[in-house]
């Protein structure tokens, strides 16, 4: 199938934001979010230091960090980027205005929202890190990325031949919407508990990470019980497709988001007993949100199966 500039834009873009949340994620995991004490500029300058030394008057050599300073800084030149393409993508989502309105209603809906998000980006940076700002960062985040799964799933619908048995198809959208609310439950209860270990390290000083989570609490006990009832529906569903073989495309979608739930619980059981490996926390968010995009992908292949 050849794609059209649409197709090969609006699948870049989404590819190029999840990569963005993965490096955000770093970012976080790495403590690099004010390695830029300044935004939009680093240091006061558009190109950053490369030493202590070419630091401008004003700024205090002790925040000068060449590791985070760049990690941040490269992580800005990501967002600006995944900026152009999703200009790039909602002017090319203007051939389907006419038939296709719901494709150039979603990406100029991600355009609006990555608007929104960079002007919250610098409210991250001039809040000193605001758990709440971050929270509602990284959910605004999984936004765009619904809007432009949707965008990109209807450009391609009419190529897929998704075929389901009606009855089959009501059973399938009722639980895929239930693993979809599941799921982000699970990663608004990530939030929190990421949110409460910053509490504890900011009380607790050079606290050895493998402590972190002890001091954690409650949520973080109710964010690994429910974790559970994640894995108990994606069993399910891999025990129901079992039963009622599904379009090959489908049944592929379905096998990766299954996977996926899979790969969480393990992440999550290594962050628990392994000491919070900080690779493990990056890849526990980037697997969270590979998990919420495929789960609204599937929504809308089941949602759009013919008969």
């Amino acid at each position: 199938m050849k794609f059209n500039a649409f197709q090969k834009v609006a699948l870049t873009t989404v590819f190029a934001t999840l990569f963005l949340i993965f490096v955000g994620g770093l970012v976080r995991a790495s403590g690099a979010g004010l390695g830029c004490p300044d935004w939009p500029k680093c240091f006061g300058q558009w190109i950053p230091p490369f030493s202590v030394s070419e630091l401008p008057s004003g700024f205090d050599p002790s925040q000068f960090n060449a590791i985070k300073m760049w990690t941040e800084y490269i992580n800005r030149i990501i967002g600006v980027l995944i900026g152009l393409l999703i200009i790039a993508t909602s002017l090319f989502s203007l051939r389907y205005r006419k038939d296709k309105p719901s494709i150039t209603v979603s990406s100029f809906a991600a355009l609006v929202l990555v608007i929104v998000q960079g002007w919250l980006g610098g409210q991250v940076v001039r809040s000193g890190l605001q758990d709440w700002i971050i929270t509602i960062h990284m959910l605004l985040a999984m936004v765009i990325v619904s809007l432009l799964v949707f965008a990109t799933f209807k450009a391609f619908v009419d190529h897929l031949n998704l075929q389901m048995d009606e009855k089959v198809r009501k059973h399938v959208l009722y639980f895929t919407l239930i693993m979809l609310v599941a799921s982000l439950f699970q990663m608004l209860l990530g939030t929190q508990v990421r949110e409460a270990i910053d509490m504890v390290v900011k009380m607790n000083p050079g606290l050895p990470r493998e402590q972190w989570l002890e001091r954690v609490g409650f949520v973080d006990h109710f964010h690994r019980t429910t974790s559970w009832s994640l894995l108990i529906l994606a069993i399910y569903k891999a025990w129901f497709l079992s039963k009622h073989p599904i379009n090959t495309a489908m049944m592929k979608t379905a096998a990766g988001i299954i996977l996926m739930v899979f790969l969480q619980v393990l992440l999550g059981i290594g962050l628990a007993y392994l000491g919070m490996p900080a690779a493990f926390q990056v890849l526990h968010l980037f697997i969270a949100a590979l998990l919420v995009s495929g789960l609204i992908l599937y929504l809308n292949m089941v949602i759009y199966a013919k008969k």
